[in-house]
Order: C-alpha cells, then structure tokens, then sequence
C-alpha cells in the first residue's frame, strides 16, 4: 500500500499546485489580492505531500518491495540499508521524485520565513514555485512515475549500480539538487518583482540570501562530486569536462555572478538588468542539467536515463519557464533603477568585469557540451569536444577572473584608492616566489618534469589572491567581510591544488607479488600481502600496502577488486594515504599471476588544497547567511494591501 499512497500523495501535490496558480491567476487578474494571500496555505500542505510521497518510495526500497518496478530495477535484498536509503534517487524516476522534494521544501522554508517582506512580493514567489511544482508533478505522474507496480513481481531485486554503492551517493546528489532547486527561489523572486515592476536595493537584500544558500549547496554538491569521482573511478582525476559535470558548472558560474552583481544592486541601485536575467539564467541552466542527466541526450558515466520522451517532457519544461520569465523581462525593460557614475577604475567597474567574464565562462560551457549533440543533429556526423577545448579556452578567462579577486575587494565605489592598491601590488613578487618555492620543492624529487610557465603563473597569482585577502586589520573579521575573503581563498586554494596535481603529479604502472618493494615519487610503496573479503552484496581480494618515507611509516592502506555477483561487474577500491596537502594514490588492476597483480601508483602533490578550498567556500556562504541573520536583510511592512509592490517610486 505504501506505493498507492505515495503515488496518491503525488495527485493530491499535483491538484493543490493547481489550485494555487488558479487563485494565484484569479488575484492578479482580478486584483484580489486577498486570493495570492492563499499561497500561505497551500505551500507548507506541497511541501507535506512532497515529503509523503517520497517517504513512500524511501520505505519501499527499506521493505524490499520488488513490486515496485522502480524498486527492483535498482535494489536488492542483500544491499546494505543505508544503500537501500540511498538508492531511492539512485535511478532516473526517485531522483526526479527527490527533485520534488527538494523543491517542496524549500517551498515551505521560504514561505516560513518571508513573513517580514512585503506580501505581495511573497505570495507571488510563493504561486511561481506552486507553478513550477506543478510543472514537476505533471512531468512525474505522466512520464517518470517512481511507483509503478510489476506483476507478477520478480523474487529479487537488479541491485544498484556497484559504481553508485558508495557513500557519495547518500550525500553528493542531494546537496547537488538541493542547490540546483535552491535557484528556483531565486528565479521565483524575480519574476515576482517583473510583476511589480520595482527594482531596488530592498529587493536585492532579499534575494541575496537565497541565492548565498543555494550557492553554499551547490558548491558542497560540486566538491563532493568531484572528490567521489577522484577516489572511486580510479584514475587519478577529480574532473575531466564530462557533460553531468558541466551541468553543475553552468548554473554555478551565473550564480556565483548573480550574487556580486546583487551586491552592486544593493549597494549601489545598479547593475538591475544584470541580476534579472543571472537569476533567471541561473535556474534555466538548471533545467537544462537535469535535462542532461536525465535524457539521455549526452553519453556520460553519470547519466541516469536514456528515454526520449522525457527528455522532451524536461525540454518543455525548460522553455516554458525560461519563455514566461523572459518575455515579463521584455515588458519591464524600462525597470526604474538609480542612475550612478562611476570611474573604469571602480569597484562597480570589477564587478562587471567579473559578471562579463564568468558569463562568458558559462558560454563557454554551454557550447563545448552540446555542439557535438547540434553536430550530430545537423547530419554532419559524429565530434567530440574534450578537455583541450575547454581548458584552452578557460585558461585566459581563469586569469583574468583570478587578476580581478585580487584587486576587486580593494577598490571602492566610485574611484581606485591608490594609497591602499600600490602596497598590496608589492606582494605580486612575494606570490612568484611562494609559487616557484613549491614548484622547486615538488620538482626536486622529480627529475621526469621541469618547470612549466603556465601553472607558475596560475600560482602566482592565487597566492596573491591569498595574500591580499588575509584579514590583517580588525574590522575584516565581520561575518560578511570574512565570507567573502574565505571564498575568494578558497577558489585560491582550489587553483594551488588543481594546477600542482595536474602537473607536477606522478604516476607508475607496476607488477608486484607480495613481499616486493618499489620506490616512487621519494616513498616506498611494499605490497605487505594479498586478503579474501566477503561484503554483504560482493566478494574481493584486497592488497595491503605499507608506506614509508625514508624509515619513516607513513601508514597502511589496502586498495581493492570488489566482483558484484548480481550486477557481474568488477570495481576498482583505490587505496588512499594522506602525507600534508598530498595523496599516494594506489590502484589495484588484472590479476597477472599467483597474488602477483598489475597496480598503478600515483602522487598526487598539494590535491587535499583542492578540498580545503571548496571546505572553505561552502563555510563562507554560512557566514555570509550568519551575517544576514545578525543584520536582518528583511524589512517590515504593513499589512497587505496597504503598500505593495505596485506602487511606482
């Protein structure tokens, strides 16, 4: 019965978003405004069904209800519970359910807590997520339905995707989603304000925060996804431009945009045009990246479905939304906003640049990831765009974005404060050195490599990134001063990590037998023994290694073959030692002889920077919020209908 109940739970969501934008229509048609005061009502009874319907579905893989096609098709009885949890978004049908749900329930958070705003702006927020609910729920029912019941029910389960059993998957998609539907607030405030007709600096301070949590979400999402895809794939990589991993690229670009160009438009009243179309960008790059995963359209190792249908279902979507906020924009292209001068040399002026530079990145993107789909379309044949395209491209963009961090937070509204930039341009010749002194440094045990001018510079320049934004005064140490310097170091960080991984790493394809003893990369890697290991859905053969630097132990760790019986696949469980910022990376591959087995070790120098960075930009956007709450960004009004968004400034 739990399937019947969720799968009526999701009718019940279906109807009461229904009814909201019905009354929603019926008040601004009519303006009555007393009928959008409804949506208080109906959005914490969605967010309820949501939860209930996808409770249903969680309850059902727990029970190991094979009855449920959905159930069967990715669980299995000897799949460890809190797998069985996990995979209820492991597969297309319970990850667009989740999709839901999420959106649900930040239905409910922001109907919770806009009470203090002005009304009207909030109930119109409130009927555009009601409609994008419904647009969700039609999309389920109709072609993604999680709780369709198999008769007769076969006796077990296909299991879940052994590439999927990994504790990532409890926690990489949700945050994931949670950002990408985190945009849909952001998105729905903005067309609320189209509606009014009024932009202002109230306004901005309201999204702000929204679009600050969903941010934190998505970057928590990205990191975790990258470092889930280092360790488990088994190749040595955190990134390699895979088309899933764009999708979370894109809307993260235009939302890390939107939130400095809506502090421009808090600030100073400007930039208004900017913030409109970055929020509705934002969450229409969304769309689009759940159409990516979920169509099919794109080969990808992340890709969940391969059904057309849907993917036109999403498509429809995604140019119905997108259409609606677009064409209220063309009829508010004459929004009131302040008319402010500033000089080239600005903090206005860094801004734009910053809002110019990664919209171009987003371009990019976008292009380098469906060009080979329009290739195809077109009958022209078959292309693929790889990492030399984008990290050809990106490498200019990169620098200058990394030029502009260093400078931006320096300047001032209005004109370039000379007495504060020219000292902290002195650092620029401290950053060179810090980067040539770790380059050197990891070099010196490497004679294979040489130094390369492009990461030098790419160092170089996020040390100084670093330096410039350490807080050596007091009043840097506020929550939103220090968010914002703990984020641009993170991205600092990230840069350090990437650049020194991806060219000063080493890697080394052996033959070991145990007892054998390799040097490598400065360490000593001995292959101690070989061990049998029975898991509750998989059986492997686990090797145990012993690192050493110099006479000093290092630590022991014992990478793996796991062979899954009902799936028939074999995956690699690489082996990980942590030495400061580095990682000793090993993998074990095809058995070559009595426990003598092919393994690839890797060095890995300063990745766990990489980690640390995007650690230290989701902590930013907590501050950033803990600075919204202590300051409160929202405003008192009085009750509705004595002053609305309709009135003219």
């Amino acid at each position: 019965m739990l399937a019947e109940l969720g799968y009526f739970a999701l009718i019940l969501l279906a109807t009461v978003a229904f009814m909201q934008v019905v009354f929603s229509l019926w008040g601004e048609i009519r303006q009555k405004p007393h009928f959008l005061a409804l949506n208080r009502l109906f959005s914490p009874i969605e967010s309820a069904l949501a939860i209930l319907s996808f409770a249903c579905l969680a309850a059902a893989f727990m029970q190991d209800d094979f009855s449920v096609t959905y159930v069967a098709a990715h669980s299995n009885s000897q799949l460890p519970l809190f797998f069985k949890f996990a995979a209820t978004w492991g597969g297309h049908e319970g990850s667009m359910l989740f999709w839901l749900s999420a959106l649900a329930l930040w239905t409910g958070v922001f109907c919770l807590f806009s009470r203090k705003i002005d009304p009207l702006f909030a109930h119109r927020t409130l009927a555009v997520l009601g409609l994008i609910i419904l647009g969700f729920s039609l999309f389920i029912l109709w072609v993604s339905n999680p709780f369709e019941r198999a008769f007769p029910p076969p006796p077990e389960g296909r299991d879940l995707n052994p590439m999927l059993q990994d504790v990532g998957l409890i926690f990489h998609p949700p945050l994931l989603y949670l950002g990408y539907v985190g945009f849909a607030v952001s998105f729905a405030m903005t067309v609320a304000m189209l509606l009014g007709g009024v932009f202002d600096y109230s306004i901005a301070r309201w999204i702000r925060p929204w679009v600050m949590i969903a941010w934190g979400f998505l970057t928590a999402g990205i990191m975790l996804g990258a470092w889930w895809a280092y360790y488990e794939l088994g190749w040595g990589g955190w990134w390699f431009w895979d088309p899933v991993e764009n999708a979370s690229l894109m809307p993260w670009l235009l939302g890390t945009a939107l939130i400095h160009s809506l502090i421009v438009s808090e600030q100073r009243g400007i930039f208004s045009y900017w913030s409109i179309l970055l929020a509705i960008f934002a969450f229409a790059l969304s769309l689009l990246g759940t159409f990516i995963v979920r169509s099919g359209v794109l080969a990808s190792v992340h890709a969940f479905a391969v059904d057309a249908d849907r993917g036109i279902a999403l498509l429809i979507l995604f140019f119905s939304l997108s259409a609606i906020a677009l064409a209220l924009f063309a009829l508010r292209v004459n929004l009131w906003q302040g008319e402010v001068r500033f000089r080239w040399l600005s903090k206005e002026s860094a801004f734009l640049l910053l809002n110019g530079l990664l919209s171009l990145g987003a371009v990019v993107v976008i292009l380098g990831t469906f060009y080979p789909m329009i290739f195809s379309a077109m009958n022209w044949g078959a292309i693929s765009v790889g990492s030399p395209y984008f990290n050809t491209i990106f490498t200019p963009i990169a620098l200058l974005l990394l030029s502009v961090m260093a400078l931006a937070h320096l300047l001032r509204w209005k004109h370039l404060p000379w007495r504060q930039i020219l000292p902290l341009i002195a650092l620029l010749p401290v950053a060179i050195g810090g980067a040539l002194w770790i380059s050197v440094d990891v070099l010196a045990q490497r004679s294979a490599h040489q130094l390369e001018w492009l990461p030098t510079l790419f160092l170089s320049l996020a040390f100084w990134v670093i330096l410039t934004h350490l807080p050596y005064r007091r009043f840097m140490w506020g929550f939103r001063p220090l968010a914002m310097r703990l984020a641009h170091i993170g991205i600092a960080c990230c840069v350090i990590g990437a650049m020194m991984s991806s060219y000063y790493g080493d890697e080394m394809g052996v033959r070991l037998k145990p007892n054998d003893r390799i040097d490598f990369a400065g360490f000593q890697f001995r292959y101690h023994a070989l061990d049998y290991d029975i898991g509750e859905n998989f059986s492997s053969e686990k090797a145990e290694f012993i690192v050493t630097q110099g006479n000093v132990p290092l630590g022991t760790t014992y990478p793996e073959r796991r062979y899954y019986d009902v799936r028939t696949m074999t995956m690699a469980e690489v082996g990980l030692i942590h030495h400061a910022l580095d990682d000793l990376y090993i993998v074990m591959g095809d058995k070559l002889g009595d426990k003598s087995y092919a393994f690839r070790l890797h060095h890995k120098p300063y990745v766990r920077l990489l980690w640390l960075g995007g650690a230290l930009m989701v902590l930013a956007s907590l501050l950033a919020l803990l600075a919204y709450g202590r300051r409160s960004p929202f405003s008192h009004f009085p009750p509705l209908g004595e002053k609305t968004l309709n009135a003219k400034p």
